[in-house]
């Protein structure tokens, strides 16, 4: 058994084969999670139900398991900031998150370094964060 809070396989095998400078898309139930991602990056599913799970419920799980060295976050059409980033703060302590705009967030979802994509039940919309892996120190 292992001790951490991180279990799920595929997840797992993903994130020990990515390093310094690799993605992790967390993205919500609207992403469109097979055109709008890197198409080599490996897919976990966990799109059970509407709610279930949550971004941020996976987000504290993976921040557990990863240093992360950023985190990108699509902005609003109109430029707002929504309730979720608030959520986002409290998980990564010390960062400060850089928005794009939604079709500049798709392009770097698309980029090569992404090596992972979370889709998650989460009904919020722009409730989708892009992580970069840091170094373990």
């Amino acid at each position: 058994m292992l001790r951490t809070n991180l279990l799920h396989p595929d997840i797992l095998q993903a994130l020990a084969s990515a390093g310094h400078g690799s993605q992790v898309l967390i993205s919500d139930g609207n992403f469109p999670h097979t055109t709008g991602a890197n198409h080599y990056a490996k897919r976990v599913f966990l799109n059970l139900a509407p709610g279930l799970l949550t971004v941020t419920q996976v987000l504290k799980v993976i921040t557990g398991a990863i240093p992360v060295e950023s985190a990108e976050v699509m902005r609003t059409a109109d430029g707002s900031e929504p309730p979720i980033w608030d959520e986002f703060r409290a998980l990564l302590p010390g960062l400060t998150l850089q928005p794009r705009e939604r079709f500049s967030f798709y392009e770097a979802a698309r980029s090569p370094d992404v090596c992972l994509v979370i889709a998650t039940g989460e009904q919020r919309i722009y409730a989708n964060i892009l992580l970069t892996i840091g170094v373990v120190v």
